[in-house]
């Protein structure tokens, strides 16, 4: 990787965020404490759902599966922002930079598509109750999950290395990751095949996911309104109300990264925006 002056690049620094010792200190133990917990708890629901078999059922399969991508998530990120926080050490090397960029686009495109598979077994679930064991069979639900891991990881893969092997005309990244659109702005070449390329398929995943979704829950809401107790409805909804709180801060965050203006918006909003998703 080389910059303007042909010099050799075999690091990149992250900026991070601005601010006093003080502030980064305190940062620093509040995203500890919080990437503990977070661990701590996922692995727990693995460590649960894996020794009893009384929850071997297809939501908790799901629920598995996203609790390893956010095991993954977080520790793809967290530990060199914690680095970056309480050290004056804010270089990462070439391959850990494209290693950690692809590893959060992976899971946050596995992440979408694995809730929005849960949605399906949501509407499954509730609308047709007495159906859903022999709808949702163990095979269908690993073919589903192997559908939400498989084609990011070779679709992410190929954009990736050709990036990694474009000239760079410098190595300071104004984020506390290795974000791709951080990365995009310091290459010297024409990218602009690679980032409509990239924008069209976030739109095409993100509004797919977006239908998909919808529909869900509009079938599910039709559902709960027909049910003749009212103790039946709140249990039932009650039943969907974690995994919309996931989907609001997913959809969210990726709709306001997509379609926030750029001259309105700074890249310390972007930078909150990505940690709070992390």
């Amino acid at each position: 990787m080389e910059d303007i002056n042909g010099t050799l690049l075999d690091q990149f620094i992250l900026k991070g965020f601005p601010g006093s010792v003080l502030l980064h200190t305190i940062m620093f133990i509040v995203l500890l404490l919080v990437y503990i917990v977070t661990l701590a708890g996922n692995i727990l629901i693995v460590f649960i759902v894996c020794t009893d078999y009384r929850l071997h059922s297809p939501m908790y399969m799901f629920l598995v599966c996203l609790s390893c991508l956010e095991i993954l998530a977080i520790s793809t990120v967290v530990p060199k922002f914690l680095v970056i926080l309480i050290s004056e050490s804010q270089t990462i090397s070439k391959v850990g930079c494209f290693v950690q960029s692809y590893l959060y686009y992976f899971v946050s495109t596995s992440d979408l598509l694995l809730l929005t598979v849960m949605s399906i077994d949501r509407c499954v679930a509730i609308c047709l109750p007495l159906r859903y064991s022999s709808i949702m069979l163990k095979s269908i639900c690993i073919s589903l999950m192997i559908a939400c891991l498989i084609p990011p990881f070779f679709t992410l893969l190929y954009p990736t290395i050709i990036i990694a092997n474009l000239p760079f005309c410098g190595h300071v990244l104004n984020h506390f990751f290795c974000d791709s659109a951080a990365m995009l702005k310091l290459i010297c070449v024409d990218i602009s095949l690679i980032k409509l390329n990239t924008i069209l398929s976030s739109i095409f995943i993100l509004i797919g996911c977006l239908i998909i979704t919808t529909l869900s829950y509009i079938l599910i809401v039709i559902t709960v309104i027909r049910m003749p107790t009212d103790k039946g409805r709140q249990k039932t909804f009650s039943t969907c109300l974690s995994h919309l709180t996931m989907l609001s801060i997913f959809f969210g965050s990726a709709i306001f990264i997509l379609i926030r203006p750029p001259k309105e918006y700074s890249v310390e909003t972007d930078k909150m925006v990505n940690l709070v998703s992390t």
